[in-house]
């Protein structure tokens, strides 16, 4: 049965969004946000208290702790689940542009607003993501879009002005995916993104309704129907682009990475696969120079490949990490790959080598972050 789609009541907020809509790209960031200081922050998704933990990159590459930042919320377990708590991809979002950090609290149905200051954050706001368990942030601007879990799974709007929050509810969107207890680690929700030119939202749904579903997307908010493509047992995981613009998807099902261009309407079209050859290749990231790097769960490994103009996918190899591969982020300057293991709640680091291929420069364990998901690198 295809989703019901519903378009919820305009409420204050869409005037308030409009209004917004017509200012200057530079009246809704946060003044005197600090330069990048290569910092990596990583989110542990504690049930006793969510947490930001704070690292920054060392000469060799490698993390030293400098700071921990509670988020006013408190962490999730989806019921299944092992190595990730939240089966998601994009629980931790930066906006580098504005210098904000967006983090999900999944056990308290919150988002929590952090400004970032260099290797450092003060948290603006703690706010209703609008639905039950949010999993997963998109950011293009001051469009932001929270996808929640469980409920059957929805989008919930907002638009950043002055580093907070406000929500839209004519911009939601309900997914009726028809959640069950039995399938809540698979049958939920993947990850929500925009395309790199914003002009498309994309929703992955796992063994939901093995489905990527694309809705077109504006200052107004979103189109009322997303165009929806089946992926019968692919099981659509995580999401990611490659420098030539297309859409990289990780397929659980098959353990492949398979890629996709984005017609206007939102139509998907398949132009290359590969499989990894692993287990559980469930999350998908992309380094500066378009190599993707597709974590494995099941095998502790992180696959690399590359694409072509025309969309191929080459495997170039799989490199081993700390049990429990989960989601990954790559350095803004290409040099450094870090790679959560929702194990034993650790993060791997490495040097990203010229041929694509990862070198291991330090491990560091996040304190209390065993079964977290959330990474994000400046």
């Amino acid at each position: 049965m295809k989703p019901i789609w519903k378009l919820a009541a305009v409420t204050a907020g869409a005037a308030a969004a409009a209004a917004l809509s017509a200012l200057p790209a530079s009246a809704a960031t946060v003044q005197g946000a600090a330069a990048p200081a290569h910092a990596v922050f990583v989110q542990t998704d504690n049930i006793a208290g969510n947490t930001i933990v704070a690292y920054q990159r060392t000469a060799g590459g490698g993390l030293q702790q400098v700071g921990s930042y509670p988020t006013g919320g408190n962490g999730g377990i989806l019921t299944g689940s092992v190595v990730d708590h939240l089966s998601s991809e994009g629980s931790l979002a930066y906006d580098g542009q504005s210098g904000l950090l967006y983090a999900v609290n999944a056990g308290s149905n919150t988002i929590t607003v952090f400004s970032v200051r260099g290797d450092q954050l003060v948290r603006n706001q703690v706010i209703s993501s609008g639905g039950q368990f949010p999993v997963s942030i998109a950011v293009n601007g001051r469009q932001v879009y929270v996808l929640n879990a469980l409920g059957g799974g929805s989008l919930a709007g907002f638009v950043q002005f002055g580093g907070r929050l406000i929500p839209v509810s004519s911009r939601d969107r309900d997914l009726g995916l028809g959640t069950t207890s039995s399938t809540v680690f698979t049958g939920t929700p993947g990850q929500v993104a925009f395309t790199p030119d914003g002009l498309h939202l994309v929703v992955t749904t796992k063994g939901a309704a093995n489905t990527v579903e694309v809705f077109r997307a504006g200052p107004s908010g979103l189109s009322a129907q997303p165009a929806i493509t089946s992926l019968p047992g692919q099981v659509p995981f995580g999401i990611t682009f490659d420098s030539y613009g297309h859409l990289a998807v990780a397929e659980t099902g098959t353990n492949t990475v398979a890629t996709f261009s984005v017609a206007p309407d939102g139509t998907l079209t398949q132009l290359g696969s590969a499989a990894t050859g692993q287990a559980a290749t469930c999350w998908i990231t992309a380094a500066p120079d378009g190599t993707l790097y597709a974590s494995n769960a099941g095998s502790g490994t992180e696959s690399a490949l590359t694409t072509q103009p025309d969309g191929a996918v080459t495997l170039l190899g799989a490199t081993p990490t700390d049990a429990g591969t989960v989601d990954a982020a790559a350095s803004p300057d290409g040099q450094y790959l870090y790679v959560q293991a929702g194990g034993p709640g650790n993060v791997d680091a490495y040097h990203i080598n010229a041929d694509g291929s990862l070198t291991q420069t330090g491990s560091v364990t996040v304190p209390g972050a065993a079964g977290g998901e959330g990474i994000v690198a400046s």
